[in-house]
């Protein structure tokens, strides 16, 4: 019997795939109405798009989130636009791979002692910066203290708040030593703060210049607007396929859309989920729906009246059906929320915890006992924030009716959102990036003296057990530690957690990728420039 891509009709059909003249939906719908079964089609075009990787052209991408006064400061990083910038033109000493595990940047491998009080990072020797210095010791260690000590304005100062010492042994090894064991160092080290810049001479970060180690390097580039980049000769890893980049900021969900239908740009970073079905249609268009452990926040400013009492916290937390806003703000592409910032795909997930469920009747009764029944309050939001973030927030204002509550929606402008609203308004929408523990979570936001302690919560036990539960190795001790602190937050925390949401993006047909995509970030984990290519 013949193999079944010898057959005339799944030869050209294998061939279009290949070239990227066929999307994979269109590929699997004629492969099965020629009788090919479903997983024998899934093997057939794993073969005939996914085949090896090719070197060449431009790699056009829209991302959502870009502001005017983002900067080149690690340390200050906050927006899409940083994040995914960061990515392409420098590096980090480790990665999150597509499949979800931890790899290697620029450290080549990582070590600890015993208690995991001190890890040895050997750095790989062929890496070099765009100016043509090579990485050292010495730039890492610069790099990590930016964020250390009581100068450091840094948003990562708490991820590295128990470090006590980072030293070099050796041009290629730095050692880090902290006052207690940190059992994830390695994929913290993952956090977007983190990337290594050159050092000045003084020992401090140059990261003014733009220089970088990461696969692409920076041409030119005008924060909100868009940067050119192109491919890093000196890259010491696999991938950056393409020749340059051009990283365009588009913010209007519609704008993005419509310039990857018309072939304006070969990806966007977020897609309209009310449109995605039309879009879906396209057979140049290829979407994208990775369940992810990102997050939609609706923090409250627990030292701020009313929100300053518990009870009417979680009256406003009882006020919201978070099945309703899946259904019809998210379309189904999310997890419900439960008020804990912990999402089932990272791990020790507490699984046994009762969900939260909408009930105004009871949000009546905490009201009443909180002498705040018929409150009013303002929740910020903006179209950039995610797909349906204004629509959401609407949709919550009716939900909460019914509690008594009147919630009138501020709907503040795109630009400077995260500089002029997050952390300075006391109640408003955000959107988090998937962390690949809960650990590197809470210590960024929910740390008593976190910079992003966005509710502002301080809770004494939680930060007991936030300390415990980073040097305990016995996974079932440690999983018992974050249930606890899961309803900690749950109970008296300061954040509403409608859901997480689902990473939906696009990209052409033409652009071909790996089997997996990582959750970490939108764009398979922000590195999908250094990661896809094209169909030859």
């Amino acid at each position: 019997m013949k193999h079944i891509s010898d057959q005339p009709f799944m030869g050209r059909l294998a061939d279009a795939a290949h070239e990227g003249r066929i999307s994979r939906r269109s590929f699997m719908h004629f492969s099965m109405a020629a009788g090919v079964t479903a997983s024998a089609a899934t093997g057939l075009w794993g073969s005939a798009a996914n085949a090896a990787p090719q070197r060449g052209g431009t790699f056009r991408f829209g991302v959502h989130d870009g502001n005017s006064s983002d900067t080149h400061d690690p340390g200050q990083y906050v927006s899409r636009q940083q994040i995914y910038l960061a990515h392409q033109y420098r590096s980090y000493l480790t990665q999150i791979e597509s499949d979800g595990s931890l790899g290697p940047d620029l450290a080549s491998s990582w070590s600890a002692n015993e208690d995991a009080s001190v890890w040895t990072f050997e750095i790989n020797p062929n890496a070099m910066f765009h100016s043509g210095k090579p990485v050292t010791s010495a730039d890492v260690i610069a790099s990590l203290n930016h964020h250390r000590g009581e100068k450091s304005t840094s948003a990562a100062k708490a991820l590295l708040a128990s470090v006590t010492d980072i030293s070099a042994d050796g041009d290629h090894t730095v050692v880090v030593t902290l006052e207690s064991g940190i059992a994830d160092l390695p994929w913290l080290m993952t956090d977007y703060h983190l990337a290594v810049c050159p050092a000045n001479e003084d020992g401090t970060a140059n990261w003014k210049s733009g220089d970088g180690s990461g696969p692409y390097k920076i041409d030119k580039g005008e924060w909100g607007v868009g940067f050119s980049l192109s491919r890093h000769d000196g890259w010491h890893l696999e991938g950056a396929y393409f020749d340059a980049l051009e990283m365009l900021v588009l913010n209007d969900p519609n704008a993005r859309q419509t310039a990857l239908v018309t072939g304006d740009v070969d990806a966007v970073s977020l897609i309209d989920l009310k449109t995605s079905a039309l879009l879906q249609r396209d057979p140049n268009i290829e979407i994208e729906n990775v369940p992810s452990a990102a997050a939609i926040t609706m923090p409250m400013f627990c030292d701020t009246a009313p929100f300053d009492n518990v009870d009417v916290r979680n009256a406003l937390k009882l006020s919201m059906n978070r099945d309703e806003i899946i259904e019809k703000i998210a379309f189904g592409a999310a997890t419900k929320g439960n008020d804990f910032h912990h999402s089932p795909a990272q791990p020790y997930w507490p699984e046994d915890i009762p969900q939260r469920e909408y009930d105004p009747d009871q949000a009546k009764s905490l009201l009443k006992k909180a002498g705040a029944e018929g409150i009013t309050v303002n929740i910020s939001t903006a179209d950039s924030l995610f797909s349906g973030a204004v629509d959401m927030c609407v949709l919550y204002a009716e939900q909460a009716k019914a509690a008594g509550i009147n919630v009138k929606v501020v709907r503040e402008p795109n630009d400077g959102y995260y500089s002029d609203v997050w952390l300075k308004k006391p109640f408003c929408a955000v959107s988090w990036g998937a962390r690949p523990t809960p650990d590197v979570m809470y210590t960024l936001a929910y740390k008593s003296d976190a910079a992003w302690n966005e509710s502002r919560w301080q809770n004494e036990r939680f930060n007991e057990l936030l300390l415990q539960a980073k040097s305990e190795l016995d996974n079932d001790l440690r999983t018992e530690m974050y249930r606890e602190m899961a309803m900690l937050a749950r109970d008296d925390g300061g954040t509403i957690i409608p859901m997480f949401n689902n990473f939906v993006y696009a990209r052409r047909s033409n652009v071909m990728r790996g089997d997996s995509l990582a959750a970490s970030w939108e764009l398979d984990g922000a590195r999908a420039p250094s990661r896809w290519w094209f169909a030859s």
